[in-house]
């Protein structure tokens, strides 16, 4: 199954509430709070692309920048130091910096998911 929807460059979280019997979410990735829901799986996309709509006119209307997700740019904290300087080493000794080898790490991750 999956769990999110895309509009317009935004990913969005799909999730049901039982106790309420509606399927809810949120748009991922930015600060801004855009939340959706829906009764159906129907209602919720179109109520996502509605919400996504009025958060890109009410910035045009602002005259401000939409945030946008997922810019390239991320920090990443390793739970383990020995992680981090063994990363560092790899990447020195194969003459690249420690950002090119995790993305290195990362497309090779996600290849092997298809």
């Amino acid at each position: 199954m999956n769990n999110t929807i895309e509009y317009k460059g935004y990913i969005g979280s799909v999730e049901f509430s039982e106790a309420d019997g509606i399927f809810f979410g949120k748009v991922q990735g930015i600060r801004s709070l855009i939340s959706y829901e829906g009764l159906n799986a129907k209602e919720l996309i179109s109520d996502f692309h509605s919400a996504v709509d009025d958060y890109l006119k009410l910035c045009e209307e602002e005259g401000s920048e939409p945030e946008t997700a997922y810019k390239g740019s991320l920090n990443v904290r390793f739970r383990n130091k020995e992680t981090h300087r063994r990363a560092a080493l790899y990447a020195i000794a194969h003459q690249q910096s420690i950002n090119s080898f995790i993305e290195e790490a990362v497309e090779e991750k996600l290849a092997r998911l298809g």
